[in-house]
């Protein structure tokens, strides 16, 4: 009994006369197994009934599991043609439909859970023959494919395949016949025509309609007669010269007049592709493909596409102008640490340093947006930053604006970077209080958020899970849909020169999707524009471990320590070593990794610190550190790069004992992480992933 429990338990094992198959040959298994202990002398031919035994077994268990991974095929093939514009029905051996697509239904003209089998969904005297010869080979098990008229024009190619245990696929998918020309009137059709998966409609050449089927009404979302109508009515303004065009030419007996996309008019992005054949009379056919999903998703795959472009293009800008940067602010310190404030050249000196500040801010900027900025997460109850911005948000906003706060309860942490975030709000109200000339209100709205399934937002789709929603909404003039694709894009603004960058959206798309988040914007002209981010939710083991890490605190030491400078760029090199040597540290110079790796090796007791780039011909900051720990496990490392943190760290399976300086930094930014590796303080390591 208990063999049997076990066998009739694993769904890998088949049914019927293969189950007690299987246990016959288990009982002689164990059967030779007792003879082989109780008998020595007959053990021989024992081992042998013993090893058969396993192996038929072994080879049952086999076939239940091909018989297992092979009983999903019905449902995977009914999943492949999901979003296909065909009809599919899969049918038991009695004929009857076990499962098929909302296309076969409004075929078959079923409402309610049971389909009518193909046989009696195309019943017809174009088609009676055709479904009876599919039928017959769909109950003998044999593959089968035919066609028959169901337009002038257009037939439907049907088509039957066998499945296991006597199941079969149908297929019926809609085909425009090459240089046709069918009869006047589409009676003889009868039910296919108005029943067919894709658009059809008869008109005269002036593009005026006759009869139309039901999926050529629902593309208009029309619910009474289109009869007698002008198809250029039912069109987009822009699209109505070419689609008559077609129509014209197919009335002149062009029967390979082409096709041409056409949007429905009041429809939003509802496009299909229209075909003209000619028929009798000077009158045409129009066939109506409907391809909006396809359209939607080439739209969102380009824009993607675009912005991930544009992205590593201004991550790679940035870099090098951080390089730029560096020296620009290094220098420009040490000359005002030479002149006073009442040198004559002080002025300028400022001034330089002041807008290289500013440049490096910009390329912050541009970084943000590439998703290469570096980060400082930590644990953030959102309700508390928005809280602290609240009074400066209020000084933003010009007279007749007001600022309402709604916060949800009990709101989940988030594990962001406290200032980036509080940027991106910023940018945000900013955007909505130049959007109220006339004044209006903003509003910002926190609240947790639970999604069962992934959901498609702009470009991305968001994974099922918990979130913190942000909402940043205003009463403003509202944005066109025209560019409302365009607004996340750097440097792209409609406001007037001088009056922004176009960076202010690309660093908040950037903050967000670096976090971990996703946003959202939906707006609606002279109503108002809301945006939405949401951010992962931060949980209680996760938020411990990152507090547990922040309350560490450098020591403070002092010392004549040894500093191995990695840099291949001369003039940052030259900076930094003399920025060091400035606060009593004896720098070794290194232009590259092969020459600081000989460095390690002839004076490796000496050297307490090295700081190296991470990018850098023939031997990068990562496989030099890698080589150096061979040598010495314990050397101190400081990565130094206009890249994020991020960079790196993904890279190298020893990256969360290191430490990070990120480019462009000036003397004060050098000697405190210098000043905090070699005290001891340990690195701020990654909870969680940027991307």
């Amino acid at each position: 009994m208990a063999l049997r429990s076990i066998v009739e338990s694993d769904p890998g094992v088949p049914a019927g006369r293969w189950r007690w198959a299987a246990l016959g040959f288990v009982a002689l298994a164990l059967a030779a197994a007792v003879l082989a202990v109780s008998a020595p002398a007959l053990a021989q031919w024992a081992g042998i009934a013993l090893l058969l035994g396993i192996a038929a077994v072994g080879g049952l268990y086999l076939f239940g599991l091909l018989r297992r991974q092979t009983a999903g095929e019905p449902r995977r093939i009914a999943e492949a043609a999901a979003r296909a514009n065909v009809a599919w029905a899969i049918t038991s051996a009695d004929g009857a439909v076990l499962d098929c697509n909302d296309v076969y239904r409004r075929m078959a003209g079923s409402e309610g859970d049971a389909a009518a089998p193909p046989e009696l969904a195309l019943a017809g005297e174009a088609s009676s023959a055709v479904l009876y010869r599919l039928t017959k080979a769909a109950a003998e098990g044999a593959a089968r494919e035919e066609a028959f008229l169901v337009a002038p024009g257009l037939e439907i190619v049907a088509a039957v395949r066998p499945l296991r245990d006597r199941q079969a696929v149908w297929w019926f998918t809609p085909r425009l016949m090459a240089n046709a020309r069918a009869p006047a009137r589409p009676e003889a059709s009868g039910d296919v025509f108005r029943d067919a998966p894709m658009g059809v409609a008869f008109a005269d050449a002036e593009g005026r309609l006759g009869e139309v089927n039901g999926a050529f009404r629902s593309f208009f979302a029309s619910a009474g007669a289109l009869a007698g109508k002008a198809f250029g009515e039912l069109v987009e303004p822009s699209d109505r010269d070419r689609a008559l065009e077609l129509i014209t030419r197919a009335a002149r007996g062009e029967s390979d007049a082409g096709s041409v996309e056409v949007r429905a008019a009041g429809q939003g992005e509802r496009m299909a592709e229209l075909f003209a054949h000619p028929v009798a009379d000077g009158r045409v056919v129009l066939y109506l493909l409907d391809v909006s999903e396809q359209k939607a998703l080439e739209i969102k795959f380009a824009q993607s596409q675009k912005m991930q472009a544009v992205g590593q293009l201004a991550g790679g800008v940035a870099h090098d102008f951080n390089n730029l940067l560096t020296v620009i602010i290094g220098n420009s310190e040490f000359l005002l640490m030479r002149h006073q404030a009442g040198d004559p050249s002080f002025k300028e000196i400022n001034e330089i340093h002041q807008n290289a500040l500013r440049a490096a801010t910009l390329v912050g900027q541009l970084l943000a947006f590439s998703r290469k900025q570096t980060m400082q997460p930590k644990v953030l109850v959102v309700r508390e930053v928005v809280g602290e911005l609240a009074l400066m948000l209020r000084r933003l906003l010009r007279e007749g604006i007001d600022l309402k706060l709604e916060h949800g309860s009990d709101l989940w942490p988030v594990h962001a970077d406290e200032a980036q975030l509080s940027n991106a709000i910023i940018n945000l109200v900013v955007n909505a209080r130049d959007a109220m000339p006339d004044g209006g209100t903003v509003t910002i709205r926190t609240a947790n958020e639970t999604t069962a399934a992934a959901a498609a937002l702009g470009t991305a789709i968001m994974p099922a899970g918990d979130y913190v929603r942000i909402e940043v909404a205003d009463t403003g003039t509202g944005i066109p849909q025209e560019i409302l694709g365009k607004i996340f894009d750097p440097f792209f603004t409609t406001k007037p020169v001088g009056q922004g960058t176009g960076l202010g959206l690309a660093t908040v798309y950037g903050i967000v999707k670096q976090t971990g988040g996703f946003i959202t914007v939906e707006s609606e002209i002279g109503k108002g524009t809301t945006f939405r981010i949401f951010l992962p939710r931060f949980r209680a083991e996760q938020a411990a471990a990152a507090q547990e890490q922040e309350r560490a605190a450098p020591r403070d030491v002092t010392g004549q320590d040894t500093i191995l400078l990695v840099e291949d760029e001369e003039a940052v090199r030259s900076f930094a070593a003399r920025a060091l040597r400035m606060r009593g540290y004896n720098v070794i110079e290194a232009s590259g990794g092969e020459e600081a790796l000989d460095h390690v090796r002839a004076d490796k007791a000496q050297i307490h610190l090295i700081i190296t780039d991470v990018v850098m011909p023939n031997m990068d900051g990562p496989t030099l550190v890698r080589a150096v720990r061979t040598i010495r496990p314990d050397i101190a490392v400081i990565f130094m790069s206009g890249y994020a943190e991020e960079a790196f760290r993904r890279n190298d399976e020893k990256a969360e004992d290191l430490y990070f300086l990120p480019k462009p930094f000036g003397l004060k930014q050098l000697a405190a992480k210098v000043k905090e590796v070699l005290s001891g303080a340990p690195p701020a390591k990654k909870l969680g992933t940027s991307d």
